[in-house]
Order: C-alpha cells, then structure tokens, then sequence
C-alpha cells in the first residue's frame, strides 16, 4: 500500500563496507526448512531466555507492589521528563476476512504533514535462522527475509521500525543491522545489474542481498535492546530525516552498561554512555523505548533496573523496578511499562512512582494509543488492560503461548510465539485470528511494526 510520497532521508541506499559475501544469486533455504519448534516456557518465575542464548536462568522475585518511590540517580545532572501528550492517534481497523467492523486507516500522506508510514509490515527475527522476516499485516504475506549478520550467527531478537518503516534489528550476539522496507530504497552494491533482494521466505547470501542497508558489528556479550527516535519532519521532501538508533550492550562488567546511539542512515557510532549502577547480570539492559522527546528508557531482566538516558544532555537516572521485569513499551501517555509474568508495572516519570496492574501477563505489551494495553498471557493468549485504571478488560485465548506482542496500523493485535508462528487478532471480531507460519526459532517482543513509536510521535 503506497499513499505517500516515498521514503525518508534515510533512504540514500548507501551499503556499508562491511557487506560483503559471496557474489552469486543463488536462493538458500525457504520458510519451509524451518528447524524443529523450542520448547515455550511459560512457568511464571522462569525468566530465562531461549531461542539462542547461553546464560542460565534469572528468577523472579517478588513484587514490592505500588508506590515504590526509591530512586538511584547516578547522573551529574539531575534530568526530568514528562508524559507526553502528543501521541495517541486513532486507528481503524480492516475490514478483511476476520469480519472486523472498522474503516481502513488513512496511513498518513507525509506530504501533508508527520503521519504514518504508507507501508505496514511487522518485522519478526528467526532468531535461530539469523534472518529477520517482513510480514504484510493485510496480507499475511512474506514480502521479504534477511540475513542480518555477516556470518548468519548473531542470534537476532528485537526489531524496531521508524516512521519511514525501515527496520533495526540486534544480533543478541553483537552487531546491529538496518534494512530497508521498500526497494526503491535499496541501492547497487554487489555489481550485479538491477536490484537483488528476497521477496519472500527466501533469503539472498549476505553481500547479494541489496536492501540491507548497513550493518554495523559490535563486540558485546549481551545486546539486546533496540529502539528509534523520531528524527525530523521535512516538509520539502516530505520524509522523516536524521531519525537516531538507541542500543545497548554488554560485556559483564559488573554494575555497567554501555547505551549507544547510532545514525539512522550510515549507522555509524554517533554517542555511547556508560551507565553505572544497573544490576550486574549476563543480559544487561534488556528492552528499550523511546518517549516523545525521542529520550531512551530501558529496562532489565528480573527485578533490577529501570534506566532512562536524556537524548540531549546524554545523562542518565536509574530506578528500581517494581516487578520483574521481561517486555517493556512507552504509551502515548509517556508513561513507562514493565511486563512480565507477575503483572504490568506502570512507570509515571513525572512522579517516579509505579503501579502495578495484577494481571497475569508474561512477555511482551504494547498500547495502541488508545488506552488499552496488551500483554502477552502466562497461560498462552493476550490480555487487555486499561492503561488508565490498571484492569484487565479482556483476554483472548489463542492456540499457544506467545511471547512478543505488537500492534500494526490496521489495529490488529499481534501475538508471535516463541516457535514458528505469529498470531494475528482482531479485537474488533471477538477475538478471531489468522496465523502465519514459517518463522524459525522466532524470538521478538519490542516495536515489531513502528506504531508504538508512533504513538509517541507528532501526528
């Protein structure tokens, strides 16, 4: 779907000198040779992560419940923040087979001003493949995977999108690739005429395939989180420009943390802090998000640290964290969330104190800038919450366990599982869902689709 006026200033093409590869156009292994399903863990208490890691487990603890005010602040300068109320917009819903009842979104015309991407895809890495997969949230269709490190070995995890639609991903092993969403993007680089690129569960060798456009190899034991800003609406082009990537990494260095920030378009290294104070375990800080103001907030493994980076000054506060901790999101509130298997802790940043939502939640959660948040379920399925009152509303049972959530531009509600298949589900209907199947090893639970960083955007 096309309503814009094409991509952002991130879309130069521009490959890095790092892609490099065998230079065939040989097809490889399709969806269908996907390895044998991991084995969910769904156990409340059992917070060890799967899919390519190998550290042992980190047990939850206790929850110390609302109104947990202490606070760490390890920076030279005190920083504040406030909820922001920019985001919440309005999304219908498609009126497709599931029988759903709302109108189709106007995705947004960049030449008439900020909005959302003129594309809608989620963005799901086969952790276990060390491909990403991009994913028509209409169609149900793959349109695309990646191979998203050199050597096909970093054990990808979190995706975020932009408001261009491009995608970041971390390699848990180290290294942090972009790719492009649209092929007109993507630019010559393997001196092979035209442009080659996968359109579908096919991917191209690493140095043929030609809309990744950088990658950029760090040496962390752990990283994980991945998050981008904003960046700046320029209404002469029409296209989102200068926009950041958030990530961090980890060496085990006991009671630090490195935050970096990279550019959206050359990913090159532009700021790293080194945040002390966190806990010292293997994964080091765990998810990220950003707020309105395109500031970092981060969050640990367990019951240890919640971190938040000012994306001007570059200083730093660290929190305890209410609750153990697994997904995390920022609403269009600006407030922040922790989710995990002993509820959904809401973080006020104005007050720095949590609540706590008694649910039985698990994963991952996203809110869909309407004041419902969801959250994966411990015993399989997606709960909603109100983000305003902390209740659950609803729950919707689905086949299995699912561990990311994430919600696209049509208001669907997306369940991916730790395995081979992503849910699609339609509150409008029920309840009712479409599967997608063909992931392998999949293992993502941050800003699948950009719509979470669109809640927290200009509209």
């Amino acid at each position: 779907m096309v309503l814009g006026c094409g991509d952002s200033g991130d879309g130069s093409g521009s490959a890095s000198a790092t892609d490099s590869g065998p230079n065939t156009t040989a097809i490889t292994a399709s969806a269908s040779d996907a390895s044998s399903e991991p084995t969910p863990t769904t156990s409340a208490g059992s917070n060890s992560e799967s899919a390519g890691t190998t550290a042992g487990s980190n047990s939850d603890t206790a929850s110390t419940g609302p109104g947990t005010s202490a606070t760490t602040d390890v920076s030279a300068t005190q920083t504040s923040t406030d909820p922001s109320s920019t985001g919440g917009s309005t999304m219908g819903v498609d009126p497709g087979s599931t029988g759903s009842t709302g109108a189709t979104p106007d995705l947004g015309n960049p030449c008439q001003g900020p909005g959302e991407p003129d594309v809608s895809y989620i963005w799901i890495a086969n952790s276990d493949q060390g491909t990403i997969s991009k994913i028509n949230t209409q169609t149900l269709k793959e349109e695309g995977r990646y191979i998203v490190r050199p050597d096909q070995a970093g054990s990808p995890s979190r995706t975020s999108v932009n408001l261009t639609g491009d995608v970041a991903v971390a390699n848990r092993s180290g290294g942090v690739a972009k790719v492009y969403a649209r092929v007109e993007s993507c630019a010559e680089s393997n001196g092979m005429p035209g442009i080659q690129t996968s359109t579908d569960g096919n991917y191209l060798p690493w140095g043929v395939e030609e809309c990744v456009a950088w990658f950029t190899p760090m040496n962390y034991t752990s990283q994980r989180p991945v998050a981008w800003t904003q960046g700046t609406f320029n209404d002469n082009s029409c296209a989102w420009e200068n926009s950041k990537l958030w990530t961090s990494g980890n060496n085990l260095q006991n009671g630090t943390v490195d935050v970096l920030r990279l550019n959206g378009q050359t990913g090159v290294i532009e700021d790293t802090v080194q945040v002390m104070g966190v806990g010292a375990d293997y994964y080091g800080l765990y998810g990220a998000a950003v707020d309105a103001k395109g500031n970092m907030w981060a969050s640990q493994l367990s019951q240890q640290s919640l971190v938040f980076v000012d994306g001007k000054t570059l200083q730093y506060k660290v929190w305890p964290m209410a609750l153990p901790g697994y997904g995390m999101t920022v609403d269009s509130k600006g407030y922040v969330w922790i989710c995990a298997y002993q509820g959904a802790g809401r973080f006020d940043p104005m007050t720095e104190q949590w609540q706590i939502a008694n649910v039985q939640g698990s994963g991952g959660c996203m809110e869909d800038g309407n004041g419902t948040l969801y959250v994966s379920a411990g015993n399989g399925g997606i709960i909603a919450v109100d983000a305003v009152t902390l209740v659950q509303k609803q729950y919707y049972p689905l086949p299995e366990y699912v561990h990311g959530i994430s919600i696209d531009y049509y208001g669907y509600v997306w369940g991916v599982s730790i395995g081979a298949n992503a849910y699609r589900l339609d509150v409008m209907n029920n309840g009712a869902f479409q599967t997608f199947s063909g992931l392998v090893g999949a293992y993502t639970y941050s800003d699948m689709t950009g719509v979470a960083l669109a809640n927290v955007s200009p509209q």
